[in-house]
């Protein structure tokens, strides 16, 4: 019987739940179209590193509630009702602060060595849209769509989302995205490679949480390591990327839960993967 444990997060602006191994951490601000806020953006930072350093997690899902992903930035706040105290800070502060935040959101999401996974109910924009590419896999919903955002209030983007976005569609359409800041719907999305499918709205949690609980009861060393292989193939060498396969593979071999598939494989069964 799948029982479903309930995170303290620490603000009601952010749901965590763990469900059969798979974290499911929700953006709770529907009437604001999840746009990050003080309180919700500190708690996600410390959600993603502590499910992504958490043992018993196989697996990170993250998406939105109601119709929306994330609107990125909350834009009313850079108007009138900027944070005097900010505004204030010295220039290097401010670029140190920016930084950091940068850094424990999508720097970390980026860096958790498990499955992870942004179901798109609706609209990623800004960095809401950044978050989304951080993740290993996006699945977006028929109505969902995605911005850049960032032209239309005169800014040139963070969160790394130029980078994230120049590695996932290649440069002509990263600019196109980042120049127009057009809204791109779920289908266009999909050919452009920027979400991985596209499914009907109400089958949207249904088909992220399967993909994930399936991720999260696979062997979790060699997922691991099949990230960093990924991750170094827009880093290295062929030559040096390769070597380092090998390498991985080999310590792989070594290791129980390789052993349990071959022997799920002679014996036709599901392997009951350990992490060990």
């Amino acid at each position: 019987m799948t029982t479903e444990t309930t995170i303290d997060t620490g603000t009601n602006e952010l749901l965590c739940a763990i469900r059969d191994r798979v974290a499911i951490i929700t953006l709770n601000r529907p009437e604001a179209r999840n746009a990050l806020s003080d309180n919700l953006t500190p708690a996600l930072r410390t959600m993603i590193r502590t499910c992504g350093e958490d043992p018993t997690i196989g697996a990170l899902l993250i998406t939105g509630a109601g119709q929306a992903f994330c609107a990125g930035g909350n834009v009313k706040g850079m108007g009138a009702h900027r944070d005097k105290a900010k505004l204030e800070m010295p220039f290097d502060t401010k670029v140190a602060d920016l930084q950091e935040r940068q850094r424990l959101l999508t720097g970390a999401l980026v860096a958790v060595r498990k499955p992870t996974i942004a179901a798109l109910p609706g609209p990623a924009v800004g960095a809401g849209l950044a978050i989304a590419m951080a993740c290993d896999i996006r699945i977006a919903a028929q109505s969902a769509f995605i911005s850049t955002g960032y032209a239309r209030v005169a800014l040139s983007g963070d969160y790394g989302i130029a980078w994230l976005l120049t590695r996932l569609v290649g440069t002509s359409r990263a600019r196109e995205l980042m120049f127009t800041g057009d809204k791109v719907d779920a289908n266009r999305c999909e050919a452009i490679g920027l979400v991985n499918r596209v499914v009907p709205d109400d089958r949207l949690q249904a088909e992220t949480f399967a993909l994930a609980k399936s991720l999260a009861e696979g062997p979790r060393l060699a997922l691991r390591y099949m990230k960093d292989n990924l991750d170094e193939a827009l880093l290295f060498d062929f030559e040096t990327a390769r070597d380092h396969e090998a390498e991985r593979l080999i310590r792989l071999t070594t290791t129980a839960d390789h052993k349990e598939a071959v022997q799920a494989f002679i014996d036709k069964r599901k392997p009951n993967f350990t992490g060990k």
